[in-house]
C-alpha cells in the first residue's frame, strides 16, 4: 500500500489506512454476510496492504468481534483493531453505559472474543448521561496504563461533550481522546457546524461511519421503489427502520441526483465520488466502509485513487449544504451579507 494512504490518527503515532474496514455486516443474519465470507473480506483487505478494522461488541450480537479474532490468527501484530463499548448487550443495569463496572467487564469480554491481549482503539459507542464523565475517562485511562487498550476514542458525541472530555483529560494528565466516529456523508453534513471545529481544535481524528449514506450514495435506493430484500433499509431492525424513514426523502434523492450527475461527467461510479468526497474533507482520517463481499471491497478501495476536481466538489457542496439552526444560520447570513464587511456602529452592536 502506498505510504500516503497511511494517516496518523489524531494526535497520536498510530498510523492507520485511510479507508477503514467496518464490520457491522459480519455475522449479521439480517442484512450482512456469513462468517466465511467475512473472513475472506478481512484477508483480502489485509492482503491489499491495509491495516485498520473497526467493530463493536454489539455488532451481530458479539459475533463480529469473534469473527475478527478468528480471521486475525497469526496476523495480529500488523493490524489496528478498533472496537466499541456502551450500547446495550442485555437488559441488566450493568449491561450498557460507560460505568467503571461495565467498561471493565466489556473490555475483558472483547479481548477474549478478539483473541488478543490488547485493543488499539477502544471507543465509547455513545455518551452516557448517567455516569460521571470523570469516572468513564479515568477507567479508560486505567485500561491504557494496564496495557489492555492503547488509545481512546468516542462515537456519536456532541461538540460540548467532546470538548468537556478533552479538557478533563488535559487537566488530569489522563490519556487523551484521539478520535471521533460520527455519522458523516454528503447527505449528513451536520457535524461541520460545531463538531468538526472542535475536532480540529483538540487534534481529534474523524472516522466517518456510513460515508455512503446507508447505501443511498451507491445507487441502492430509488424514489418510489421499495428497498430490495437483504439491504439495510429492508431489514426489520428498529434502528434501521428509523434510519430508513429519515433517509429516504425528497431532499436526499435530489442530492443523490447531483452526485450521480457529477459521477457521469467524470466517468466514475457514484459510490467512488461519495467516498472520494469524504476522504478529502478536512479532519477526516479514515471513512469506514462496510462491504458484504470481496467485490464490494475492491469497488470501495478504488476510491483511494480518485481525486475530485474542485468544480465537482463545489456543486456537490452547494446541493448538500446542511441546515443551520440559530445562531449559526444568523452568523452565515451575516457573512453572506454586506454587514460582514461593514464596521458596526455602537447602536448595531
Amino acid at each position: 500500500m502506498p505510504q500516503n494512504h497511511l494517516r496518523p490518527l489524531g494526535k497520536s503515532g498510530l498510523l492507520v489506512s485511510s479507508l477503514c474496514l467496518g464490520t457491522m455486516n459480519f455475522g449479521n443474519d439480517g442484512f450482512g454476510c456469513d462468517e466465511k465470507t467475512s473472513i475472506n473480506i478481512i484477508h483480502a483487505y489485509l492482503d491489499g496492504g491495509h491495516n485498520f478494522i473497526d467493530t463493536a461488541n454489539v455488532y451481530a450480537d458479539t459475533k463480529s468481534e469473534a469473527i475478527i479474532g478468528k480471521a486475525l490468527k497469526g496476523k495480529r501484530d500488523n493490524v489496528v483493531i478498533a472496537t466499541k463499548v456502551g450500547n446495550p448487550l442485555g437488559e441488566g443495569p450493568f449491561d450498557a453505559g460507560a460505568s467503571r463496572k461495565h467498561i471493565m467487564k466489556s473490555c475483558e469480554d472483547s479481548l477474549r472474543r478478539l483473541a488478543t491481549d490488547y485493543i488499539d482503539l477502544y471507543q465509547l459507542h455513545r455518551y452516557d448521561e448517567v455516569t460521571p464523565l470523570e469516572e468513564t475517562l479515568s477507567t479508560l485511562n486505567d485500561l491504557v496504563r494496564q496495557g489492555k487498550i492503547r488509545h481512546i476514542g468516542v462515537s456519536n458525541w456532541t461538540a460540548s461533550q467532546l470538548t468537556e472530555a478533552c479538557l478533563i483529560t488535559a487537566a488530569r494528565g489522563w490519556e487523551p481522546v484521539i478520535s471521533l466516529q460520527p455519522h458523516y456523508s454528503i447527505l449528513m453534513r451536520d457535524i461541520e457546524v460545531e463538531i468538526l471545529p472542535v475536532c480540529r481544535r483538540f487534534g481529534v481524528g474523524v472516522l466517518p461511519w456510513s460515508p455512503l449514506g446507508g447505501g443511498m450514495l451507491s445507487g441502492k435506493y430509488r424514489a418510489g421503489m421499495e428497498p430490495s430484500p437483504g439491504t439495510r433499509f429492508a431489514a426489520s431492525v428498529p434502528f434501521q427502520q428509523v434510519w430508513r424513514a429519515r433517509a429516504l426523502n425528497e431532499r436526499n434523492y435530489k442530492i443523490v441526483a447531483v452526485v450521480e450527475e457529477e459521477a457521469q461527467k467524470l466517468g466514475l461510479p457514484t459510490l467512488l465520488v461519495a467516498l472520494a468526497w469524504n476522504l478529502a474533507r478536512p479532519g477526516v482520517v479514515a471513512p469506514i466502509i462496510g462491504p458484504k463481499s470481496e467485490q464490494q471491497l475492491t469497488e470501495n478501495l478504488a476510491a483511494l485513487a480518485v481525486t475530485l476536481p474542485d468544480d465537482s466538489i463545489s456543486r456537490i457542496d452547494a446541493a448538500s449544504e446542511p441546515h443551520l439552526a440559530y445562531p449559526h444560520d444568523f452568523q452565515r447570513m451575516v457573512r453572506q451579507s454586506s454587514l460582514a464587511d461593514a464596521p458596526l456602529s455602537p447602536s448595531r452592536r
